[in-house]
């Protein structure tokens, strides 16, 4: 495990240090960081992304009370197991396809998701929501710029779509540090779905995100007060 160390007071920070920990702090106190699914409310909004309705439960053998990966795993093959049966006579169903990348997205297993959702995708590629879904699981797997063209690409077919422009800021902002990219796509959401449920969220995020506007990557901050 690697040494903490304490920063001296005169140590001088970039401004994209600086800038870097107050989104971290501002997203945990917030919103966790979390993005929505492409077709969940977002005062439904769960660590993962996914509604906490179908989180599994703490098993044995668990590590402080939450599943190991291979218990998850375990648990999304055992769900998805007699759509992967029905699949075998409809392999090029995008419903069925969805469904199982859906519980794998659900268990964390966000290659075998992305690898079911771009199947969806093949038979129906304008289903903006399963995009959008897919899109999470790229970012899930520290992969923002392929987030962002998906997002992108689910917004030539419902340009309006909330999660995903909700989604495609939090990318923007926490993966690119684009924060007027991030702001314009969250000014977006809220002038096309003005009784958008986490109204209130996005107009926190916006505002805090515009107290940065003025940073630029690399350049020297204010040595920390003494």
């Amino acid at each position: 495990m690697p040494e903490n160390k304490n920063i001296s007071s005169n140590t001088q920070w970039t401004s994209v240090q600086a800038y870097t920990l107050a989104v971290v702090c501002l997203l945990l106190g917030m919103a966790g960081g979390w993005l929505i699914r492409g077709s969940q409310s977002p005062v439904a909004a769960a660590p993962g992304g996914k509604a906490s309705a179908s989180a599994p439960t703490a098993m044995g053998g668990a590590t402080n009370g939450q599943p190991s990966p291979e218990q998850l795993k375990q648990m999304a093959d055992t769900q998805a197991a007699p759509l992967i049966e029905k699949l075998k006579s409809d392999p090029n169903n995008p419903d069925l396809l969805a469904s199982i990348g859906n519980f794998y997205y659900d268990a964390q297993q966000y290659p075998i998701a992305v690898d079911y959702y771009g199947r969806a995708l093949k038979a129906k590629p304008s289903d903006a929501s399963v995009r959008t879904d897919m899109g999470t699981a790229y970012w899930y797997l520290g992969n923002a710029d392929t987030a962002i063209a998906e997002f992108n690409k689910a917004l030539t077919y419902e340009p309006n779509k909330p999660n995903t422009l909700f989604n495609l800021g939090l990318v923007k902002w926490q993966g690119k540090m684009d924060i007027n990219g991030a702001v314009a796509d969250w000014e977006k959401l809220l002038a096309t779905n003005p009784n958008y449920e986490g109204k209130d969220k996005v107009q926190q995020m916006i505002a805090e995100a515009k107290k940065h506007a003025g940073v630029k990557p690399g350049t020297p901050a204010k040595p920390l007060p003494q």
